[in-house]
């Protein structure tokens, strides 16, 4: 199972969560829609390089990520979007794509769009592309510290 690393961390610091299963999707909107959770209440995983370091940008679904924010926010003009080839290895127990916002785990910087502090849970790919994990948005922030800025624009 994907998530047991996961749930193994949530457990550990006993946060309550709610595993949602749904059909197989694959883009953010495909899974909102599955799930029957608002794009806007979904959050989507962003892979980007930065500096040569892989980072996770945490944006609602519905949104689509501001690159000259997230440069101003980390002080360099080298930020780009990570090809899948650059991260599939660093995700052994996830499905390519549906990696979990914990960059914590995994050694890595989080960014959250601030969009998603408005809501009291936050849901996400929990690992595989038929499995969505919900929390409480301060149980997130308190277990993975993000770093949290106005980071997105709306999906044209």
């Amino acid at each position: 199972m994907p998530i047991r690393r996961l749930r193994e961390y949530l457990d550990s610091h006993a946060v309550r969560y709610f595993v949602v299963s749904h059909s197989a999707a694959y883009t953010a909107q495909e899974i909102a829609a599955a799930a029957h959770v608002p794009g806007k209440e979904l959050a989507k995983t962003v892979m980007v390089n930065i500096a040569g370091k892989m980072a996770m940008v945490i944006l609602p679904a519905s949104r689509q990520l501001d690159f000259e924010r997230l440069r101003e926010l980390t002080k360099t003009r080298d930020v780009e979007l990570a090809g899948e080839k650059e991260f599939a290895g660093l995700f052994p127990e996830c499905e390519l794509g549906a990696m979990p916002p914990f960059g914590n785990l995994y050694g890595m910087h989080v960014y959250v769009s601030q969009e998603l502090e408005a809501d009291d849970e936050i849901a996400f790919n929990a690992g595989a592309h038929n499995e969505l994990l919900r929390l409480s948005y301060e149980d997130y922030k308190q277990l993975v510290h993000p770093k949290v800025a106005k980071l997105s624009l709306d999906v044209k």
